[in-house]
């Protein structure tokens, strides 16, 4: 690296930088890490849960939503990579517009909320029977209540995590990738201890037959022609199921941090998901139907499978307790993950729907010391506290109503894909589900309308045999949805408003530097190049940058030099404009599309090319690279970066490569 200039020239004043375009983008072990943290969660629940809706069956059907789960991280993938910043509000949005986007993330808001309840009563509950256990074994009575002690649990997890995501402690892909390795530690040993125990006692496969309990048909005992039987019973059954697809959302919300190649990367993390949530949810439940008693799984393992598994396999008490006791540690680290992904999940896509003003600014009031929506975070946890004291610690009731959400809002998206198929045929998509038939000039999708046709048929019958949870369901959604619209009419109005400096300053997240010498410390990068863009619209040059550089080696540099002539009668600032947002919002998209680390600055000068010229010698930069002008034309606009170069390279003779870009054509000079 060259060395900082000398402290005696004179530096550029007044640089504004955008200091949230700094983004940390992360490898798909780590997204896999955050997806898992959520999405891996259901093995501790789902089998109890299944198991005493339809009887003896659950681990067919179990292992098959978890093979379905392919099928829908298929679907993800598509959807995130048509949209950095996308999910299912986005999407459907696109697809379907603001109205039935609305209700789509009702839905999904319900789902992120019940996240917190149903994990963290899950890990009270697991915590409870390994108690009972360690009581029982040292003589000592248990005779508590194992759901009153999880509710108590539950709440002040929910409290632990509300405080911390009001201080804005962040999801730590590090933490996570830690915690999804110590639960793959674990669920190693329990699929290699449980393989020995069928191998020593012998097995028979689970029965293929459902015994429908009388709450889990609902509605349906009333309807005469719907018998949970054949074909109707096996969607009935495969609904009862479906709660353990949560967390698929998760890969909507870290796409935006996934590092370049973003749509490969995208594909592994898909990969690594799948492959991680088949061995350790659909393979451990349908071990634990081999080896747990029937009677033992619908009783006393109903709410803790993993545990039973634990002290049913072939070997000494003293071990088969420790083994109990890692499962409920390894339970209890995912399931405070998940937690914390329902503050950050439900958080982040409220604010995002804030930004397409559908809610109402007063919840995004950033708290006076950490910065954080802290009004979203408390809303999000008062609800979680209700759910938990609600539900009494009931994590059947939680279940039928946390798939609900997960449910719809996987029709929603799904939807909207087909929708968009054939509504935006010019977008270029990276990748595309499989199964199509090319009719003209669209590509009709087979494949996501057999989809799209189960998640319907499984959605339908839900209604009808979730009583509860279709009615809490429906409920939170219309709550959501009126608030969404009455924030809506109440920003259209607002619309109007003058918003001071400081209010517009505080959104646009910009922290104002006194000279560009405070900013260098920040560039620890060997290389650097400077993009100069003013333009939003012509960005073509910051793509070709994009696309091409090492983001481990160098540091992108976006300049945006406004002329302010009323600076020479003594004016400092000049306010930052509408345009200069779109640039900083367009280049920040583009940096996530290509999971590229930028950092945007914005100066006032009388000469923006005097001011690109001591910007590039102040942070000694590689090359220079803009885009062509369309008022002057390429060729001027190098003879006036020349002539600004020359006026301040007298001293040390820094030499810089210029290119200009468009169109497909490149003209570069050594300054």
């Amino acid at each position: 690296m060259n060395p900082p200039p000398s402290s005696d020239r004179p530096s550029l004043k007044k640089v504004f930088v955008l200091s949230t375009a700094m983004l940390s983008f992360i490898s798909f072990w780590k997204a896999s890490a955050i997806v898992l943290c959520d999405f891996g969660s259901s093995a501790y629940y789902s089998g109890g849960i299944a198991m005493n809706a339809y009887g003896p069956a659950f681990p067919w059907f179990v292992m098959g939503v978890m093979l379905f789960a392919g099928v829908m991280l298929a679907v993800y993938v598509e959807s995130c990579s048509m949209f950095v910043r996308g999910g299912v509000y986005v999407v459907v949005r696109h697809a379907m517009g603001k109205f039935l986007a609305k209700i789509a993330v009702s839905s999904l808001v319900f789902d992120y909320v019940l996240t917190g309840p149903i994990s963290a009563i899950s890990a009270g509950l697991y915590i409870s029977y390994l108690a009972k256990s360690l009581l029982g074994m040292a003589g000592l009575p248990a005779d508590f209540s194992p759901n009153m002690l999880a509710v108590v649990f539950g709440v002040a997890v929910i409290a632990y995590f509300w405080k911390e995501n009001i201080k804005g402690v962040k999801e730590s892909g590090d933490t996570n990738v830690r915690i999804v390795l110590f639960v793959a530690v674990i669920a190693v040993i329990l699929l290699l201890w449980s393989f020995l125990t069928v191998y020593v006692r012998g097995f028979t496969l689970p029965p293929f037959k459902l015994e429908f309990s009388e709450e889990a048909l609902g509605w349906s005992k009333h309807i005469s022609w719907l018998k949970p039987i054949g074909f109707i019973g096996v969607f009935m059954a495969f609904g009862h199921s479906i709660l353990a697809l949560s967390g698929l959302e998760s890969m909507a919300q870290v796409y935006r941090e996934i590092e370049d190649p973003k749509v490969p990367n995208l594909k592994r993390t898909a990969v690594i998901v799948f492959v991680f949530s088949v061995m350790f949810t659909g393979v451990l439940t349908f071990l634990s139907s081999m080896i747990i008693p029937g009677d033992l799984i619908a009783g006393e393992y109903a709410e803790n499978l993993l545990s039973g598994l634990a002290l049913h396999l072939h070997g000494p008490y003293f071990a088969r307790l420790a083994l109990q006791a890692l499962v409920v540690i390894s339970g209890g680290l995912i399931l405070m993950g998940a937690v914390n992904t329902s503050f950050v999940g439900a958080n982040g896509i409220l604010n995002r729907v804030a930004e397409d003003g559908i809610l109402h600014d007063w919840f995004r009031r950033l708290h006076p010391k950490y910065g954080t929506t802290s009004r979203i975070i408390t809303m999000v946890a008062v609800l979680q506290v209700i759910i938990i004291i609600a539900s009494r610690g009931d994590i059947f009731l939680l279940g039928q109503a946390y798939a609900f959400g997960v449910l719809w809002s996987l029709v929603f998206d799904t939807l909207s894909l087909i929708v968009l198929r054939f509504k935006d045929t010019e977008f270029e998509r990276e990748w595309m589900f499989p199964l199509n038939i090319k009719v003209k000039r669209y590509q009709v999708p087979v494949g996501l309308m057999a989809v799209l046709a189960v998640l319907l048929i499984t959605g339908c019958l839900n209604l009808v045999t979730k009583p509860t949870a279709t009615v809490a369901g429906v409920i939170f959604t219309a709550v959501f949805f009126t608030l969404f619209q009455v924030s809506e009419k109440l920003n259209e109005k607002k619309a109007t408003l003058h918003l001071d400096d400081d209010e517009a300053e505080e959104k646009l997240n910009l922290k104002s530097e006194a000279d560009i010498n405070t900013i260098l410390p920040e560039l620890s990068k060997p290389n650097r190049i400077l993009v100069p863009a003013r333009n939003p619209d012509n960005l073509v040059h910051l793509k070709q940058v994009l696309k091409t550089v090492d983001d481990e080696t160098t540091d992108i540099i976006v300049l945006s030099a406004k002329v302010a002539k009323a600076m020479e009668f003594g004016r400092e600032e000049t306010p930052v404009t509408d345009e200069d947002k779109d640039l900083f919002r367009n280049v920040v998209l583009m940096a996530e599309k290509y999971g590229k680390t930028v950092k945007p600055m914005l100066v006032f000068s009388n000469d923006p090319f005097l001011s690109i010229a001591q910007v590039a010698r102040d942070a000694r930069v590689g090359e220079i690279v803009m885009g062509v002008s369309g008022s002057v034309g390429a060729e001027v606009q190098l003879e006036k970066l020349a002539m600004a170069w020359g006026m301040l390279q007298k001293e040390d003779g820094l030499q810089v490569t210029a290119r200009i870009i468009w169109q497909g054509r490149e003209l570069t000079y050594k300054l």
